[in-house]
């Protein structure tokens, strides 16, 4: 424990480190207040095992209240902010954590030979290193088959391989284009180009060369024709010798990455197999990379597998107040990538939960074997083909519902000026007026003939009014005439009969 002198000057935090410069300054600054060794190596790892975790020893509590209680109206300024919290918790100490405590430490460490006297030097550093070592060897304790940091850091290289790979195969097409720009158009594959560049060297040399080994026939006779007839610039032989030597290194880190990409697989296949069957290797080790552990993955839900890889754009679509993401790194599992754009969503989130399930079975339980990983992806491959299906019949339909479309007619109406319209004058037809006169049907002649009997009898009613029969007697034409007029008046008039 340290006692600060003059607490002014810790005030100025960006001048505090030249009080520090000598042990001299520092002692005008602090001095010792307390100190204790430990008994041996053990209690000084439990204690410093205690500080790096923010929890409070036996011991540094055992000081505390002896010490520290007496003066209870000063602060303590402690460099953990968390052990601070935890002191102020337990023994009701004022604690103090800021930027000026983060200097004031550094200070301390940097002149702690000065302020401690009658430790040597040279015990000093011995000691130091022990407890490092210990320390170092007591985390790892945790640890100690823990083979998923393999599987991180060789994700880790592999990506970065890839990234400059990358860049060291366009450069070399760049630089080798100068010279021969027609290869890079025939031959597509990098690494056959960088093996063809190695092996020929200037463009001049196709012609005599044998590149069957690397190049179908086809394309050997291509490049060879395209080298007679190039407009590539001609370049010397050190600068040809320096292309080859990028070539050399393109093909090794290509077969470095295809022994790490082994290597990978060997791994993923050993410590998560359900993992690996479900979404692959190289999804996979993302995923345990990304969550620090098989262990801490295995602890997050489905929901949170399902976004790994995608915080900054959940963040950002929660502060925008827009549509969230649906996939993270999962979106580059074969599932996920076999499924239409509509479905992919839905695919991603049966793929997760039951990624989730795997996870936990490879980390958590004994066996080995990846059964349970095969049988889930079953059930998402058939979702997925349900859900496929179910499209396809929406789009094709049946016949009944086909909707019906008439044929289309452009029906044009061309209006022609009516002259008729110009004169207001009567006009008089010179035509005689020709009126049609309808024979009488059949019908009305019976009705005519029943007319006539009725009327001899003298029952027949005309027009409501009952008619009184004459004993007159008529002359034959008159009666012919009586006929005719009768028939033509029947039409309009009714009968009624009256018996």
């Amino acid at each position: 424990l340290l006692q600060v002198l003059n607490e002014k000057k810790l005030q100025e935090v960006d001048s505090l480190w030249k009080e520090f410069e000598t042990p001299e300054k520092a002692n005008k600054i602090v001095k010792l207040k307390h100190f204790e060794k430990f008994q041996d190596t053990t209690e000084a790892l439990a204690a410093s095992t205690a500080l790096v975790e923010g929890k409070l020893s036996k011991n540094l509590k055992k000081i505390l209240k002896k010490i520290v209680a007496k003066d209870a109206h000063e602060q303590l300024a402690v460099a953990d902010a968390k052990l601070g919290g935890v002191i102020k918790e337990k023994l009701n100490l004022s604690c103090i954590h800021s930027p000026m405590v983060t200097e004031l430490m550094r200070g301390i460490r940097s002149q702690i030979e000065g302020l401690i006297t009658g430790l040597p030097s040279r015990e000093m550093a011995a000691m130091c290193l022990g407890l490092a070592h210990s320390l170092s060897r007591y985390k790892l304790k945790f640890s100690p088959d823990k083979v998923d940091t393999m599987i991180i850091q060789a994700i880790s290289l592999l990506d970065d391989l890839d990234k400059e790979l990358n860049n060291y195969i366009m450069r070399c097409r760049e630089w080798y284009g100068w010279h021969f720009p027609e290869l890079g158009k025939i031959i597509t594959d990098n690494l056959t180009y960088c093996k063809c560049v190695r092996k020929v060297g200037d463009r001049s040399n196709f012609a005599s060369s044998d590149v069957s080994d690397i190049l179908p026939e086809e394309i050997e006779e291509d490049v060879k024709a395209a080298a007679e007839i190039s407009m590539g610039t001609e370049v010397s032989e050190e600068d040809i010798n320096n292309i080859i030597h990028l070539c050399d290194q393109v093909i090794e880190i290509s077969e470095y990455r295809t022994q790490l990409y082994d290597y990978l697989k060997n791994r993923m296949m050993a410590i998560a197999p359900n993992l690996t069957v479900m979404v692959g290797e190289l999804v996979g080790a993302r995923l345990i990379a990304h969550a620090g552990s098989l262990l801490n993955l295995a602890k997050h839900p489905a929901s949170t597998v399902q976004l790994l890889g995608a915080e900054k754009a959940l963040f950002r679509a929660l502060k925008t107040k827009r549509d969230t993401p649906k996939f993270g790194l999962i979106y580059h599992a074969s599932l996920v990538g076999q499924s239409n754009t509509k479905n992919k969503g839905k695919i991603s989130r049966m793929l997760a939960a039951k990624t989730a399930l795997t996870i936990r079975y490879d980390a958590l339980g004994e066996n080995t074997s990846a059964e349970m990983g095969a049988e889930n992806r079953l059930k998402v491959e058939t979702r997925l083909r349900l859900l496929e299906e179910r499209g396809i019949r929406r789009i094709s339909g049946t016949g009944k519902a086909l909707a019906k479309t008439d044929k289309y007619q452009n029906k044009s109406e061309v209006k022609v000026f009516d002259p008729s319209g110009d004169s207001t004058l009567p006009v008089v037809s010179k035509k005689r007026k020709i009126q049609e006169v309808d024979e009488p049907d059949t019908e009305v002649a019976v009705k005519a003939k029943k007319f006539k009997a009725e009327m001899k009898e003298g029952t027949a009613v005309e027009d409501g009014e009952p008619v009184k029969k004459k004993k007159k007697k008529k002359d034959k034409e008159k009666q012919a005439e009586e006929e005719e007029v009768l028939s033509e008046e029947l039409p309009i008039s009714p009968i009624i009969e009256v018996r």
